[in-house]
C-alpha cells in the first residue's frame, strides 16, 4: 500500500527590518531614486510593506571602498517575509551600483526620521534640518547668555 504524501508548508510572518545601503558616489539623485524604487518594488512584488524610506545624502565613507571614498546612504524600513528579504539581499549583492548594504531584523520602527534626511534623493538640501522643531528647540531659542 502506497504512503500518504506530507507536505511540509513553511509560514513566514511579517517581520520588520532595516535595511541600509550605500550607493556608489558617482550616481545622479534620479539614479538612486530609481535603485531604491528597483528595490521596493522587490518588497512590494513579495507583498511586503515600505513602512518609511529616508536619504542621508552623499557623505564621506570612514575608509575608500571599492575605489571610492563617498556614498549615497539610504535607509528603508520595511515589513516582509523573509524569502523578500533574502531576494532583496541577492539582489543587492549583485548590484554594482551597491558599495555595501546590511539587512537588520529588528522588534520595532522608529516613529520618528532621521535629523537630516528626506524621503527622496531629488529632495535632499545638504545641511538642511528636515525635522520639525519640537518644544526643547523653542526653549533653547528663548534662552540668553549674558557675559
Amino acid at each position: 500500500m502506497p504512503r500518504p504524501f506530507h507536505f511540509k508548508i513553511k509560514i513566514f510572518s511579517m517581520a520588520l527590518y532595516e535595511t541600509v545601503f550605500i550607493a556608489r558616489q558617482d550616481l545622479s539623485a534620479d539614479d538612486v531614486d530609481a535603485l531604491t524604487g528597483k528595490f521596493t518594488k522587490i518588497i512590494t512584488d513579495g507583498k511586503g510593506k515600505i513602512v518609511s524610506r529616508e536619504y542621508w545624502g552623499l557623505r564621506n565613507l570612514a575608509f575608500k571602498v571599492k575605489k571610492n571614498s563617498r556614498g549615497h546612504y539610504v535607509l528603508l524600513n520595511i515589513k516582509c517575509e523573509y524569502p523578500v528579504v533574502a531576494e532583496l539581499n541577492r539582489v543587492m549583492s549583485y548590484n554594482e551600483d551597491i558599495i555595501r548594504s546590511a539587512i537588520f531584523n529588528v522588534e520595532s520602527h522608529r516613529d520618528e526620521s532621521s535629523l537630516f534626511a528626506s524621503q527622496t534623493a531629488k529632495d535632499y538640501k545638504p545641511g538642511k534640518s528636515q525635522a520639525k522643531p519640537n518644544s526643547i528647540d523653542s526653549l533653547i531659542d528663548q534662552i540668553q547668555i549674558d557675559i
